[in-house]
């Protein structure tokens, strides 16, 4: 486990109340524990006390444990060892969690961390220029049916894209958090099945989804459903003329990585291909973009993080033009 310490004292409070709401909560909670049990009360008081500061400062543990008549150190005991409590000052419009445990990552979590990297800091836990966004990776936050997704405060953000997120994040940073709707952000009633319940369903409604399933089976020529051969028939083949010319290794290739949508991973096959520049990107026409997208079976992806574009900034003038052009870094 990592070592988490007090933030440093430049920016310590020097003390710490409850407001006059939470005082009145705080009270009532300690209450509700048998009498010489009330330390048992810490956790949700620094809870509180995090919500109602945005973290949990020396000035708020020393005056949690006076409040609980403990020792500081069982306190800061508590504090350092909950990942749960931010140590640190974060955004104070937001703090953005993205889960990277391994139903999201198989999702797209990789993309969220570089929307977070750009929009809010290239490192977890810093805050942006005016100190409004913040964001860190955390481990499972028990959405998996709904991978990839956020935790902001109290609320889910589930089934996200990069470019839903950079939306979410844009609405934080103007204030308007409240006006994004939280849960799935796709077309589905909480973990439900896309399209609609498929069970639990009326005797009547069950009979027509199954007749329509049925005729639409009936519809579709039968095929070889191997895996294998499924996914080689989506693959265009690598002779198709509208596959994009490559060319040799040069010396010093572009870092495709700067361009959103390209992982180490998508780099490598772009390399396979030949595709080692901006400037060849920037060049494909539609019909190569469409060969490309369906190799990568990224269903329209490349035109939705419009990769020539980005390309296009990136050949032209590097980090600079990306920035004058976006308005961000890439990545």
């Amino acid at each position: 486990m990592s070592v988490r310490r007090l933030a440093e004292d430049q920016f310590q409070p020097a003390a710490f109340a409850f407001n006059a709401e939470n005082a009145v909560w705080a009270e009532k909670t300690i209450n509700k524990y048998p009498e010489g049990r009330q330390q048992s009360a810490i956790i949700p008081l620094m809870m509180r006390a995090q919500e109602q500061d945005g973290w949990v400062t020396r000035a708020a543990i020393e005056k949690i444990a006076d409040m609980l008549d403990m020792a500081y150190i069982r306190a800061l005991e508590v504090a350092t060892f909950y990942t749960q409590f931010q140590l640190n000052p974060v955004g104070t419009r937001a703090h953005v969690q993205v889960c990277g445990t391994t139903p999201c990552m198989l999702r797209g979590a990789e993309g969220l961390i570089k929307v977070c990297k750009s929009r809010i800091h290239d490192h977890a836990f810093e805050r942006n220029a005016d100190g409004t966004l913040s964001w860190e990776e955390v481990e499972c936050q028990g959405a998996c049916v709904n991978a990839p997704m956020v935790v902001i405060g109290k609320d889910t953000y589930e089934d996200l894209t990069p470019a839903r997120l950079e939306e979410i994040i844009d609405a934080f940073a103007a204030g308007k958090g409240s006006e994004v709707p939280t849960g799935p952000q796709i077309d589905r009633v909480f973990s439900a099945p896309e399209g609609g319940l498929t069970s639990l369903l009326s005797d009547e409604t069950k009979a027509k989804s199954v007749a329509a399933k049925a005729k639409a089976a009936a519809e579709q020529p039968i095929a070889d459903t191997a895996p294998e051969k499924t996914e080689a028939a989506k693959k265009p083949s690598l002779d198709d003329k509208d596959r994009p010319a490559g060319i040799e290794r040069p010396a010093q290739p572009d870092d495709l990585r700067l361009i959103s949508g390209v992982g180490p991973k998508i780099e490598s096959i772009l390399h396979e291909l030949g595709i080692f520049t901006f400037a060849q990107v920037a060049s494909w026409h539609e019909a190569e973009r469409h060969w490309v997208d369906g190799y990568l079976n990224f269903k329209g992806r490349i035109e939705r993080d419009d990769w020539v574009r980005q390309a296009e900034a990136l050949a032209k003038g590097g980090e600079a033009e990306y920035i004058k052009v976006f308005g961000k870094k890439p990545r």
